[in-house]
């Protein structure tokens, strides 16, 4: 098996033990990127004479700390949304933003602390405005499980799964408004933990809703996932402590609710059946699964859909420090949002009011179970060719994608997509867990048991065609 494609616990492993070092890590990371990127084409901007000078830094460290940082020496792939020092932002727009957007991001800043090796910038639809995944200024990246087709990714972070099967990034950092991490990671097989919205500072990360952003991460498993967060969350800074803690608080198996929703019953059923499967492995297992009611997750998407927060405040942000931006938007992410609301309109005002009743409500959902279970997508990602000239039917399956994950970023909650296995045409289906706001800690403590029942997304799915 190649070094890239091990659980990134072995490969820090390997690092801190000098069985493989950083250089030839990113080399080989490098050597992927150049062979698989014409086909799948996951970056904006590759820096490969960076990377190689940062993994020759992490070298040094490795050789001369006793106890290296957490990911000294791995490398990743940055969603060029967030600032990069000396790398280029576009934001998914035609035109590079202003230098002061090219400056380390908070989370970057963390990552280049630890010595974690910084390959790229990764595509995002314009502005992170979509959730589909295309982008008509630089392309967009192909869906790695249709050889044949060019199939969309998911977006808004477009490019970050798709990074993780060019073996190029063990590590894609994404951005989350009302699913742009999750979507991506389901559509592409992939693990994406969307963080409890401000758990991780946004610092220098271009803003698309100041009332939903987040940020975090796409990995090739839970195991990965919970490896990077216990890395970089300011609670805890070492992934030792944080699995010491998942393990400590395993007492008794999960209680997870499948809610009566529109989610649920507007899930194309191939999908929804291979989801149940699954549920059914983890009820074997021990768990507890129970129906619920879900009629707040519905409100929840309903009033993203169409409360219009994320259009007036990515409006009001262009407006404010990006002026004249609005006017080179493609017409799929302009035009929406220049109809969008002020942040001064009554309109806006009361969505917000609205939405922070439903955030009161929404601890009522856990009442009698730990966990919330819902589709990561509800459909099989269309062909690119078949959304990108028809508005129409690019907003109708724009729309189908925010349904199921829009609702946790509404009511201020965790959640983390997972793969379980392929559709009817063999495309990855993808089983989303919500927890409570603040509760991050347990639903990665829950994700990696259900991991360990159901099995990894390699072992699940096996490899794609493309990839």
């Amino acid at each position: 098996m190649n070094i890239l494609d091990r659980p990134l616990a072995e490969v820090v492993d390997a690092l801190r033990h000098r069985v493989i070092s950083s250089t030839e890590l990113v080399t080989e990371a490098l050597r992927w990127q150049q062979l698989r990127e014409p086909e799948l084409h996951a970056y904006k901007h590759v820096d490969p004479e960076g990377a190689l000078e940062q993994a020759a830094r992490a070298d040094r460290r490795l050789a001369s700390d006793e106890s290296p940082d957490p990911l000294c020496g791995i490398p990743i792939s940055v969603k060029d949304l967030y600032g990069v020092d000396g790398m280029p932002t576009y934001a998914g727009t035609a035109r590079q933003l202003p230098d002061a957007w090219s400056r380390d991001a908070w989370l970057v800043d963390l990552l280049r602390a630890q010595g974690a090796v910084v390959v790229g910038k990764t595509h995002t639809v314009e502005l992170a405005y979509g959730a589909v995944g295309i982008n008509p200024h630089w392309g967009t990246p192909r869906n790695p499980w249709d050889a044949e087709v060019h199939r969309i990714p998911g977006g808004s972070s477009c490019g970050a799964g798709v990074s993780l099967y060019e073996r190029s990034a063990m590590i894609a950092l994404g951005s989350d408004t009302g699913g742009s991490i999750r979507i991506p990671s389901a559509l592409t097989g992939v693990v994406g933990h969307k963080t409890t919205h401000g758990r991780l500072p946004t610092d220098r990360v271009v803003p698309l809703s100041s009332t939903f952003d987040s940020v975090g991460a796409l990995t090739r498993s839970v195991a990965d996932s919970v490896h990077f967060f216990g890395s970089v969350d300011p609670a805890w800074g070492d992934t030792e402590a944080l699995l010491a803690q998942l393990e400590s608080r395993h007492e008794g198996a999960p209680r997870i609710g499948v809610p009566r929703t529109q989610i649920w019953s507007r899930c194309q059923p191939d999908i929804a059946d291979t989801i149940h499967e699954a549920l059914a492995e983890l009820e074997k297992a021990g768990w507890t699964v129970v129906e619920m009611d879900g009629a707040l997750l519905d409100e929840a998407a309903s009033l993203y859909a169409h409360g219009g927060i994320a259009g007036a405040e990515c409006k009001s942000f262009l407006e404010r420090d990006l002026p004249g931006w609005l006017e080179i938007l493609h017409p799929t992410v302009g035009e929406r949002l220049r109809k969008a609301v002020a942040t001064d309109d009554p309109s806006y005002t009361d969505a917000l009011e609205t939405r922070r009743r439903l955030v009161a409500d929404a601890q009522g959902l856990f009442g009698e179970v730990d966990l919330l279970a819902l589709p990561g997508a509800l459909l099989t990602p269309p062909p690119v060719a078949e959304l990108e000239d028809d508005l129409e039917r690019y907003l109708e399956v724009n729309a189908a994608l925010l349904r199921p994950t829009s609702p946790a970023s509404v009511l201020g909650l965790c959640a983390l997509a997972m793969p379980v296995g392929r559709d009817s045409v063999g495309m990855p289906v993808s089983l989303q867990i919500v927890a409570p706001g603040g509760a991050d800690e347990m639903l990665l403590g829950a994700a990696l048991g259900a991991e360990e029942v159901l099995g990894t997304g390699a072992e699940r799915l096996g490899a794609p065609p493309a990839g």
